[in-house]
C-alpha cells in the first residue's frame, strides 16, 4: 500500500500543468491521442510522460560520463519511490506521477522496470549476457547492443511494452488478455522508432538492429557511420517492419479491451504510429537522406477521426 500523499491542491494542480507543458513540447505522436482522452485521464498520461521523458533526458546528457548518468538515474528513481513511501517532495513530476499511481492503482514496479530500460542504454550490450556481440569491439564508435531480436525484444518490453501495460491502467482494463496485446503493441512502436530512427542513433554510437539480422543481409555496423546505401539496408528495415505490422494486430485487438472512454485515444495512436511505418515504406526504408515524420496536417486527420468515434 503506498502511504497516505497529500499535497496542496493547488499544488498538484500545478504539478500535472508543468507536465502537460512537457509532453506538448517533446511527444511529438503522444499528445495527439491525448487529447482525446478524458481530462483526468489525459492530465495523468502526461505525468507518465514526464518521468520518461526526464529518464530519457538523463541517460542522453552528452555533457555527462556514462557513471554520472547512472547515479543521476538512481537518484531519480530513489527520489520515486521516497515519495511514494509519502516522503514530502516538490519536485511537480514526482508529484504528478504519484498522485496518478495512487489513483489507477498502477503498480510499483513498472515504473521502476521504465527506468531500468533507460539504464539498458548506458549498458555495452544485454543485460547479464555473458557472450556481448563482438561487433561491439571491432566497430570502433558504434556498440550494436543486441545479438538477437530476442534480445532486442528485452529492451523494447523495457521501454515500450512496460509503457503500454501502464497506459491501460489509466485507459482502464478488466480482461487480464489486454496486458499481452497491450506488450506487443508497446513492441510495434519502439520497433518503428528504432527503424525511423537508425541513423540517428547510430551518430549517438548505438545500434539496435541485432547483429544477426545485419549478418542475414550481408551489413555491417560500420556502414551506418559513414554515408549507408539506403539500397543495401532495405531488405532488413523492411523485415524489421513485417515484424512491427505483426505487432500492430495486437493494438486493433487492444482497443475493445479498454474502457469506451479510452478507445479513441487508443486508435488515435496506434494508427499515428503505423501511418509512420506506411510512410517510411513508401520511401523504400530511406530512413538516411533525412528524418520521416508525420505532418502536422496528417497526425490531425487521424486525430479528426478519434474525436469522430468519441462523440459517436
Amino acid at each position: 500500500m503506498l502511504a497516505p500523499w497529500s499535497p496542496a491542491p493547488a499544488q498538484l494542480t500545478m504539478a500535472y500543468s508543468v507536465c502537460r507543458g512537457i509532453t506538448r513540447a517533446n511527444a511529438k505522436n503522444f499528445y495527439y491521442a491525448f487529447l482525446v482522452l478524458p481530462k483526468r485521464k489525459r492530465e495523468s498520461l502526461c505525468a507518465v510522460y514526464a518521468f520518461m521523458r526526464r529518464c530519457d533526458d538523463i541517460a542522453d546528457d552528452p555533457s555527462l560520463s556514462k557513471e554520472e548518468r547512472r547515479y543521476k538515474l538512481d537518484a531519480w528513481l530513489d527520489a520515486l519511490h521516497r515519495a511514494q513511501q509519502g516522503e514530502p517532495s516538490d519536485d511537480p513530476i514526482l508529484l504528478a506521477l504519484v498522485d496518478t499511481q495512487r489513483r489507477y492503482t498502477i503498480p510499483a514496479g513498472l515504473l521502476d522496470e521504465l527506468a531500468m530500460g533507460t539504464a539498458m542504454d548506458l549498458e555495452a550490450g544485454p543485460e547479464n549476457s555473458e557472450n556481448p556481440p563482438a561487433a561491439a569491439v571491432s566497430t570502433p564508435g558504434l556498440t550494436i547492443r543486441y545479438q538477437t531480436f530476442d534480445d532486442l525484444k528485452v529492451y523494447c518490453y523495457r521501454v515500450a511494452s512496460v509503457v503500454g501495460l501502464v497506459c491501460i491502467h489509466i485507459f482502464g482494463y478488466r480482461d487480464p488478455a489486454a496486458e499481452s496485446l497491450a506488450e506487443q503493441c508497446g513492441l510495434a512502436f519502439q520497433l518503428t522508432n528504432i527503424i525511423r530512427d537508425v541513423k540517428e542513433d547510430a551518430a549517438m554510437g548505438r545500434v539496435y538492429l541485432p547483429q544477426e539480422d545485419l549478418a542475414k543481409f550481408g551489413l555491417s555496423a560500420a556502414e551506418l557511420l559513414s554515408s549507408p546505401d539506403p539500397v543495401r539496408f532495405r531488405p532488413l528495415l523492411a523485415m524489421e517492419a513485417d515484424r512491427a505490422r505483426e505487432y500492430y494486430q495486437a493494438g486493433e485487438e487492444l482497443n475493445s479491451y479498454v474502457s469506451e472512454d479510452s478507445q479513441p485515444a487508443l486508435w488515435v495512436l496506434v494508427n499515428i504510429y503505423r501511418k509512420l511505418l506506411e510512410k517510411i515504406a513508401e520511401r523504400q526504408y530511406d530512413v538516411f537522406t533525412g528524418k520521416v515524420s508525420l505532418t502536422v496536417s496528417e497526425k490531425l486527420r487521424i486525430l479528426g477521426k478519434g474525436f469522430l468515434q468519441r462523440i459517436t
